[in-house]
């Protein structure tokens, strides 16, 4: 019997789907929308290995900007796991982004294997569950984010992440079954967020603003977009107390957790301003 010969080649945007399914498989919880926002972000950063004509392996490393990359979806299907095809998968997928600061949210139990790749632990994600309690706002501040001049959207999520993702952005604040909001003061966008459906429930993310109290009234006005009892999930970046604070003051539970990790100095952000992270998959 012939063996078969492992290749790895760029995804297609069909392809994506894949990897988005394996990663529902594995209980990440993806959005119903990602594939497509993801691959606007860079069509030329997502990595198949297949074994003969069969598909085994996944990873994203996609590109921002000159300086920056992310690596994401890095899935290799369980019976072909220890056999060394994702390894040759990840290092194939880390020489495209050569030269760049790289980020990942990796989970725990994989840190000194990344480690050995150069990554080093700059702090916690955290994913906590809780449930819409319905409330409605009120809020003369709360705006729908098409309201708002995308140019003036991009300038705010600028400051946010470490390289340019307009296009990405540009979808992601668009995408279907999703609600996205600003908040305004003295005719300035100081926050917003997007909530978007994904297979179990709904995410928040990005969750940005200038003030705890500004990530609060943008949290509840989100959360009062779906229905009653209806799953939540918001993933926290731990360095940011007030929105740990956030998070436990409605009863939302911590579910999982990641390592954010990079190749070189851990990006200088407004973490106090994060409240929370667009995605775990790019960053």
């Amino acid at each position: 019997m012939t063996k078969k010969s492992y290749s790895i080649r760029p995804m297609s945007r069909v392809d994506l789907q894949i990897a988005i399914a394996w990663a529902t498989a594995e209980g990440w919880n993806p959005g119903l929308h990602d594939a497509e926002c993801f691959y606007r972000a860079d069509p030329t950063g997502f990595w198949m290995g297949s074994l003969g004509d069969e598909p085994i392996a996944t990873i994203s490393a996609v590109k921002y900007g000159n300086s920056f990359g992310f690596v994401g979806f890095y899935i290799v299907k369980p019976e072909y796991r220890g056999q060394g095809y994702g390894i040759q998968l990840w290092n194939a997928a880390l020489a495209t982004l050569s030269g760049r600061n790289i980020g990942l949210d990796g989970v725990l139990t994989q840190q000194k294997n990344y480690q050995q790749s150069g990554f080093q632990f700059a702090y916690r994600n955290i994913r906590y569950e809780g449930v819409s309690g319905g409330e409605s706002t009120n809020d003369s501040r709360i705006v729908d984010l098409f309201n708002i001049p995308f140019a003036t959207i991009a300038t705010y999520d600028r400051a946010f992440f470490p390289g340019d993702r307009v296009q990405f952005l540009r979808s992601w604040i668009d995408q279907p079954d999703s609600t996205a909001l600003g908040i305004v003061q003295n005719n300035t966008l100081v926050g917003y967020g997007v909530i978007r459906l994904c297979h179990t429930g709904y995410k928040i993310g990005p969750l940005f603003a200038d003030q705890p109290s500004l990530a609060e009234a943008l949290f509840v006005a989100l959360q009062s977009t779906v229905a009653a009892g209806t799953p939540i999930y918001l993933d926290v970046p731990e360095i940011n107390v007030a929105a740990v604070t956030l998070a436990e003051k409605y009863e939302m539970k911590r579910v999982f957790e990641t390592a954010r990790m990079y190749t070189q100095a851990c990006p200088e952000l407004p973490y106090d301003r994060l409240f929370g992270v667009t995605t775990f998959e790019l960053g």
